[in-house]
């Protein structure tokens, strides 16, 4: 915090020039004035109001914390006043006497906002309070919040003890506490020859009872209760982080285990999937938006203001714990936000490519699911020249099936037309978050515009979201930082790709979109079979991976503007999609002894979950065994695609699994090439594991294998070596 408060930014008389907070908050931007902190007072103060008159910023504890992000501040800056009187800034409690006032400028960056956030965090400790309160001169009391090595023994003073002395709680830095041994104890070889006095513990007692208090505190440690919170205020520098503060204290206290993600101006880092599933309760402490909330669906909450997290952080807890123990959940997400496969900053590049993608494919199959259905239903119900029935808002008879089908037809359509907009906005949220959707959904209608479809949806994406990370690195003037988000990034972003786009990568994609779906027209014989292998091959490879959405993103894309290949395509795509998990049902149900109980209990749900389309429904198996399960997949994949092509068989809707098959064109041979996909891939996972199963390492007891495979383990260490 070095820089940010100097004594000539502290004013420890400040009830003798101020007795309401707007004086105060005058008082103190006086002095950042006269530092050349801020440019312009009464701009500045009015950010101060406007942030005031969002939410009252007094404290319980008699602390106000005034503060605004403003267009007028050159550089981040924080004053502090000390009132003998008093002044109101709304806190419960009564008037505040220590006054903070923290001046982030539009523009902030990082590593300003996390110091602001950590002098937030340190109000919350009664030490640091009370040493400021103790203070004597300004500049004793800038070093304490500045953190300076002098401050250390100001507060000891303030406690009443010397610098050097050690903490109530906690042992002396010269030695051990006087309870523990003493100098003449036993040394590093053991008691002497006479053995433990007749006072000394017994060795055998004091292991045991050592055991056992480990053991104790193991099954404390397993028992205890979990709770994961959120914090989030207007501004993101003050308040965000004193309730994650007094929540984590309050948690000490109560023996729960606590971790808490802090929403704030400084971006946020997100709590590891791992610690959310394994949390029984959440708390969110937020006067803005909850970011990615359905991460925490399904699990007992607590929804409350971020002033509650600051002064009841306690009875937060309890209420939390009181929810879980009635098991009150919220409602459960099956999808985690796309927003979460944003690549981080240690990823390398083709992860965070991947990431990406994935971020707006994931945004964009919901359009599909709706849009798709609607359109093959409108088809189901008016025939296949439905497409040309006039528009509903024109003409409608409420009588008429023809026209019940236009409407679904011409809904599914609106639908369909977000596609590529939503896939290049959201890549390019993927890669910039909010500053990237409009560049991201410009670009995007333009690849619509200029018939340059999915492949320019994708480059659209990514151009918006490179255009936005790089207009962000720029310096811009303080005068100027208040405007960027709303008004600099989206119009110069958005110029800069409608010119790419229209003008230097739109038209060759746009060519080489056109050639793709000239090619897949005039698909036949042996061509369509080896698109059909290739497409089997991706649907199944990961799983419901990357290169299962780009597989099936390329099928969807055709549906667009529908042909005879692209249909064909599309029903290749969904019907090797359907092979892993009903393979890997079929393969528990024939052969469960080569799969552990837990993977015969997935079986069983693999059946609905292939049936329907979900490709997912195998990754348990992929995940315990993937050198067996994985190529197994791939072969059934391969054959169930290459038959689907070969037979000819279309398909106008983008999932659904059996439940589409009315809308499919050769159903029954539609419902052979899945079968013979699925019987292939059971087959080869059978012989794969049971090889396994049957081959004896070298160095393994001729008994060692079959244990090892009584409990399905896929133990890597003891494969094959062909394996």
């Amino acid at each position: 915090m070095t820089g940010m408060i100097t004594a000539d930014l502290v004013d420890l008389e400040l009830d003798l020039s101020a007795d309401t907070k707007e004086a105060a908050a005058r008082s103190l931007a006086e002095r950042m004035v006269a530092l050349g902190r801020v440019s312009d007072l009464d701009g500045f103060l009015a950010d101060v109001a406007a942030r005031e008159a969002q939410m009252p910023t007094g404290l319980d504890g008699g602390i106000g914390i005034p503060h605004c992000r403003s267009a007028h501040v050159t550089e981040p800056t924080l004053a502090f006043g000390r009132s003998a009187r008093g002044i109101d800034f709304g806190a419960p409690d009564g008037p505040a006497d220590l006054i903070f006032l923290i001046a982030a400028p539009a523009g902030a960056d990082d590593a300003h906002l996390t110091i602001l956030s950590s002098l937030a965090r340190q109000l919350m400790d009664a030490d640091f309070t009370d040493a400021l309160r103790a203070a004597s001169d300004p500049a004793s009391a800038a070093a304490l919040i500045r953190g300076d090595e002098a401050a250390t023994s100001l507060e000891a003073s303030a406690e009443g003890r010397s610098p050097r002395a050690p903490s109530p709680e906690g042992p002396s830095p010269e030695g051990p506490s006087p309870e523990g041994p003493s100098p003449e104890g036993p040394g590093p070889e053991g008691p002497g020859p006479e053995g433990p006095g007749p006072e000394g513990p017994d060795p055998v007692e004091a292991a045991s009872e050592e055991a056992g208090a480990e053991e104790a505190g193991a099954e404390e440690a397993a028992s205890a209760f979990r709770i994961v919170a959120v914090t989030s205020c207007p501004t993101g520098i003050a308040h965000t982080y004193m309730a994650a503060e007094a929540l984590e204290n309050a948690a000490r206290e109560a023996g729960v285990e606590l971790v808490v993600e802090t929403q704030g101006s400084a971006g946020f880092t997100r709590l590891d999937p791992a610690v959310v599933a394994a949390a029984d309760a959440v708390v969110f402490a937020h006067d803005v938006p909850v970011r990615e909330k359905e991460r925490f669906a399904g699990k007992p909450t607590v929804d409350v203001g971020v002033k509650a997290g600051i002064n009841r952080p306690a009875e937060l807890l309890a209420e939390a714990r009181e929810k879980a123990a009635r098991g009150e959940v919220t409602a459960d997400a099956r999808t985690p936000s796309p927003v979460d496969e944003a690549g981080e900053s240690g990823d390398g590049y083709a992860t965070k490519l991947r990431k990406w993608l994935m971020s707006g494919v994931s945004y964009m199959v919901p359009f599909v699911a709706a849009g798709g259905l609607l359109i093959a239903l409108g088809f189901a119900i008016g025939g296949w020249k439905i497409d040309k029935a006039p528009s509903v808002a024109e003409h409608f008879v409420w009588t008429d099936h023809a026209s019940w089908a236009a409407l679904l037809f011409q809904t599914g359509g609106l639908a369909f037309a977000f596609l590529v907009p939503v896939l290049a906005g959201y890549i390019a949220y993927g890669m910039a978050d909010r500053p990237g959707l409009v560049p991201g959904f410009v670009g995007g209608s333009v690849a619509v515009t200029i018939d340059a479809g999915f492949l320019g949806g994708l480059a659209a994406g990514l151009i918006a979201g490179t255009v936005v990370l790089g207009i962000q690195r720029a310096r811009v003037p303080a005068v100027l930082r208040g405007i960027v988000p709303v008004v600099v990034i989206p119009l110069i972003s958005s110029a800069v790709v409608g010119f790419l786009m229209f003008l230097v990568v739109g038209k060759p994609i746009a060519t080489l979109q056109k050639a793709l779906t000239d090619w897949l027209e005039g698909l036949s014989g042996a061509n369509a079979v080896i698109l059909g292998v290739v497409l089997g091959l991706m649907m199944c490879f990961d799983l419901g991976g990357p290169l299962n959405k780009v597989a099936y993103a390329f099928a969807v894309g055709g549906l667009a503007h529908p042909t005879d290949g692209s249909l064909k395509v599309m029903a290749a795509a969904m019907a090797a999609g359907m092979v892993p998990p009903l393979a890997m049902a079929l393969a528990t149900t024939v052969r469960g002894s080569l799969f552990t109980r837990t993977e015969r209990e997935n079986g069983k749900a693999a059946w609905f979950l292939g049936a329907s389309f979900i490709t997912e429904g195998a990754i348990p198996f992929a995940a315990a065994d993937p050198l067996r399960v994985i190529p197994a997949s791939m072969a059934g994949g391969a054959v169930t695609g290459a038959l689907s092509m070969a037979f000819g068989c279309t398909l106008r809707a983008p999932h659904g699994g059996v439940f589409v098959v009315p809308l499919i064109g050769q159903p029954l041979l539609y419902l052979v090439a899945i079968g013979a996909g699925v019987c292939v891939s059971t087959a080869v996972v059978v012989v794969l594991k049971g090889a396994r199963k049957t081959t004896t390492p070298p160095g393994d007891g001729p008994d060692a294998r079959p244990a090892a495979a009584a409990t399905g383990a896929a133990d890597t260490k003891h494969m094959p070596t062909t394996a």
